[in-house]
């Protein structure tokens, strides 16, 4: 993964280095899941925060391989 420097406000990166550090993230993963989830609701407007959240939660899980098989019935 190539990365590049950028400026951000302080206030910024303190409170996402006080999340990730409750959540075991770097900060930096912090701000990239922060965008994440704002890139995904600005192009889904209509959708409600908990379900984008979910979807990004199923895909780190298939991601992961963790996910179990469902059988209907």
């Amino acid at each position: 993964m190539t990365t590049v420097n950028i400026k951000l406000d302080k206030d910024l990166i303190n409170r996402a280095d006080n999340v990730a550090n409750k959540l075991n993230r770097t900060t930096a993963k912090q701000i990239e899941h922060w965008a994440k989830i704002g890139e995904m609701m600005e192009d889904n407007p209509d959708l409600p925060y908990e379900f984008v959240k979910q979807a990004i939660i199923a895909k780190a899980e298939k991601e992961a391989r963790k996910l179990e098989e469902y059988s209907f019935g």
